[in-house]
């Protein structure tokens, strides 16, 4: 079916998510019309979307007659049967697949034969919400991020029936309501609740193994990482229950594969309702008020007498380049000073038989208010002193944490790489639409494919690989396509 500009849209749901979807649909101009099971929801859904335009108009967003005529559009179904004329009909209903199967049952009976019907789950397969309708072929995935009229990107989900002019007509309307759609084939977690995983799983994992408290994690991947927001901090923004949730959902989806394991920390919380910021409490206490464990300034008579760059080390020098990150070191005294690679201090300590400090990953070296290091066991006070005091001269912040291989930023940068891999190399999306969807759906200051090329896919590689020599698990496997595009790096060097 073509949808045109003034094709009537129908939303089943009318929480949060039907909300948004349904205020996206009728600022674009379509007559739009809500349905809901409980009585009176889809009325009071209504009623909450005027509230938030009023909230618009009063900040000279849009006028009053732009709120009045989308408003206008909106009307609430009190039978599924008064969707009859939808040409296309949003499910954003609960996440269970016999609710989501008996709507569109439902629906076939109602509509007519051409009329799309989208899910908006973010966690189940299209093609077996599809199989129990009678035509599959007009079934497919729209999943909105939430809020739903503010989040750009639209994943446009294809189940194995799905045709492909549903999936043109989708994405060319997706365009006309000014969001930016990838296409994806179903599979547990699409695009973004796959390639996120490890953000979250890298962080359950360091808090587990007290690396440190969960404030400097979250700071080392904010500050650091440039992600907006640290991972431990946004399970409790979007509900501990909710992540973990989705987390069991991937896992299972893909036969309990290692590295999405759930963490049972987080089960924990989730078990003593203590979801995050909705009951006050997650991992942190709400409203937040962190104070960091940041490094008193270090004392004068601690500097470094001879300080040398070596390789590339323009990052520490010139904060303007960020070239050669990691093929760089620097020496202050005897003190060896480098990014990690995915070895721990005291290993590297130990093999080079001198005091060894580690850096942590920094995105934007020039813009980072921090450092994150981890000294190796065997140096004294005053040898990692010295390099506290040289990043304060840099006008830096220090954290330090315990000695942990590949520490906080690295590791989850390179696992959000190799999982990028993964998921193109499977096909699931297109790369540029792996990371498009990352940029826009969770806000990452790189796409993750673009991401790893960038620092080297060998260096993500030798980071990988000594995690995984380390922990002896499939967890941190590298995958086919990463190995592929390492062999390639090295070919265009030589």
């Amino acid at each position: 079916m073509m949808l045109t500009p003034h094709s009537v849209i129908a939303v089943i749901g009318s929480g949060t998510m039907g909300a948004g979807i349904a205020q996206v649909a009728a600022q674009a101009g379509h007559p739009v019309k809500i349905y809901d099971i409980q009585p009176g929801a889809a009325t009071r859904a209504i009623d909450g979307i005027a509230a938030a335009l009023s909230a618009r108009v009063a900040k000279g967003k849009i006028s009053a007659s732009e709120k009045s005529a989308v408003v206008s559009r909106l009307t609430a179904a009190h039978a599924l049967s008064e969707l009859a004329d939808a040409a296309l009909v949003i499910e954003a209903a609960a996440e269970q697949i016999d609710i989501k199967q008996a709507i569109f049952r439902d629906l076939a009976a109602i509509c007519p034969p051409d009329a799309i019907f989208a899910s908006n789950t973010s966690s189940i397969s299209i093609t077996a919400i599809a199989s129990g309708v009678p035509q599959p072929e007009r079934v497919v995935g729209l999943h909105f991020f939430n809020p739903a009229p503010v989040m750009k990107l639209l994943e446009v989900v294809s189940g194995l029936e799905t045709a492909p002019a549903v999936l043109e007509s989708l994405t060319t309307l997706a365009l006309r309501w000014g969001k930016q759609p990838v296409r994806c084939h179903s599979t547990p977690g699409f695009i973004v609740n796959r390639v996120a995983r490890p953000f979250y799983a890298e962080a359950w994992r360091a808090l587990e193994e007290n690396v440190a408290p969960a404030g400097v994690i979250d700071a080392a991947l904010r500050d650091c990482g440039g992600f907006p927001m640290g991972p431990l901090a946004l399970t409790d923004l979007i509900g501990q229950d909710v992540n973990f949730a989705v987390t069991c959902s991937v896992f299972n989806g893909f036969w309990q594969e290692r590295r999405f394991l759930p963490s049972l920390i987080q089960q924990e919380l989730v078990l003593g309702k203590r979801l995050g910021k909705k009951t006050g409490q997650g991992i942190y206490r709400w409203p937040l008020n962190e104070t960091l464990p940041y490094e008193p300034a270090a004392p004068g008579n601690s500097e470094a007498k001879h300080i040398k760059f070596h390789g590339r080390a323009a990052w520490l020098n010139n904060p303007n380049s960020s070239d050669g990150v990691t093929d760089s070191y620097l020496e202050l005294d005897d003190v060896l000073v480098q990014v990690t690679q995915g070895e721990r201090a005291t290993q590297l300590a130990k093999r080079l038989q001198r005091p060894v400090v580690l850096l942590d990953l920094v995105n934007d070296w020039q813009r980072s208010p921090l450092v994150v290091l981890a000294a190796a066991a065997g140096n004294t006070v005053e040898q990692t002193a010295k390099v506290i005091r040289f990043f304060q001269q840099q006008g830096k912040q220090v954290l330090t944490i315990n000695d942990y291989p590949g520490m906080l930023v690295w590791r989850t940068v390179a696992m959000l790489a190799n999982e990028a891999t993964d998921a193109a190399q499977k096909g699931v999306a297109s790369e540029q639409d792996i990371d498009t969807a990352m940029r826009l759906g969770v806000n990452y200051p790189r796409g993750p494919l673009a991401w790893g090329a960038e620092l080297g896919w060998q260096q993500v590689l030798r980071l990988l690989e000594n995690l995984q020599q380390h922990y002896g698990e499939e967890r941190y496997r590298p995958t086919s396509m990463l190995r592929q595009r390492t062999l390639l790096e090295t070919q265009h060097e030589h």
